[in-house]
């Protein structure tokens, strides 16, 4: 199956790069290229990219998309390494970093990974093959409390106590070793009523199974300062968020990386001697235009939150 991905809000993150001739920008979610083919035309020669995903299969696919560029690298690692890759590529800062959080068209869309909820296959989600954890060992053997506090709080799933206990209570019978055998479960734990409303019963599930699959939080919360530490002087951090989880930790990031001060209101001026790195560009989140909306309905969740290194 071809490898693609709808790259979303792509001139509006490529804008938001501020992107120099001969910058050295970093993608730190390659996915389908998109994003990387727009930043590569608009460098010069001494221009670089250095692209970085965690999936083989898209590593492998942006390769041969950007195979006439000789100025991008291709790193297979997860982006919470950004410090490492950098130094391993003799780099101290870069002119702009982007990452897109969404999972890609292909991820969802191939049966074969279990990330979709639409079709019948094995219980897996990791985008990085190499994970000893997957969806099955999340569901099979987590435990109830630990179970419910995953769906509770990475799928904000009202009814995530009763689920666990669903998932518990049958996997004793026997392992639950698919996506449909998962969805029977969900759909039993929540009420009939409410599984008239709010779009397919699993997805939040999912969503939450995902998150603690990839750690995709964890990364992301642990990785941002390091994103903004690896910008030159006028760098741009561009991320794009796909649920209110990852938006507000952007959100707060950037706002403390702005206003770091610790000092009580009270105080005439400032002595705890933490100063800004940087300014937010968009005060707002940037959403996407109903253009985009109508050729790409995943882009309906998406905002973009910039943010520049003084």
């Amino acid at each position: 199956m071809e490898f693609k991905h709808y790259s979303v809000m792509l001139n509006e993150t490529v804008d938001g790069l501020n992107v120099k001739e001969n910058g050295i920008y970093v993608d730190c979610t390659l996915g389908g290229a998109g994003h990387s083919l727009e930043i590569l035309k608009r460098l010069s020669g001494t221009g670089r990219l250095i692209g970085i995903d965690q999936d083989e299969e898209a590593l492998s696919a942006a390769k041969e998309r950007l195979k006439e560029y000789k100025n991008a690298t291709f790193v297979h690692s997860n982006f919470e390494n950004i410090k490492e890759i950098l130094k391993r590529e003799n780099i101290d800062k870069v002119d702009g970093i982007l990452a897109d959080l969404g999972v890609s068209s292909y991820q969802f869309d191939t049966p074969e990974r279990g990330f979709s909820y639409r079709f019948d296959a094995r219980l897996d989600m990791r985008m990085n093959k190499e994970n000893a954890l997957s969806a099955y060992e999340i569901v099979n053997e987590y435990p109830e409390d630990k179970l419910f506090k995953v769906i509770r709080d990475y799928g904000e799933e009202k009814f995530a106590k009763n689920i666990a206990k669903h998932i518990c209570q049958r996997r004793t019978e026997a392992p639950i070793n698919t996506t449909f055998e998962l969805n029977e479960i969900i759909k039993a734990a929540i009420p009939a009523k409410m599984r008239e409303k709010g779009g397919h019963p699993s997805k939040r599930t999912y969503q939450a199974i995902r998150i603690e699959c990839n750690r995709e939080l964890e990364v992301l919360e642990n990785t941002l300062d390091d994103m903004i530490d690896c910008l030159k002087e006028n760098g741009r951090l561009c991320i794009i968020t796909f649920h209110s989880l990852e938006d507000r930790a952007v959100k707060n990031c950037f706002k403390t990386a702005e206003n770091p001060c610790i000092c009580p209101p009270s105080f005439p001026v400032c002595t705890c001697g933490r100063l800004p790195k940087g300014k937010i560009i968009t005060k707002k989140p940037i959403t996407a235009s109903e253009e985009e909306l109508s050729e790409n309905q995943r882009s309906q969740s998406a905002k973009l939150r910039i943010f520049e290194k003084i």
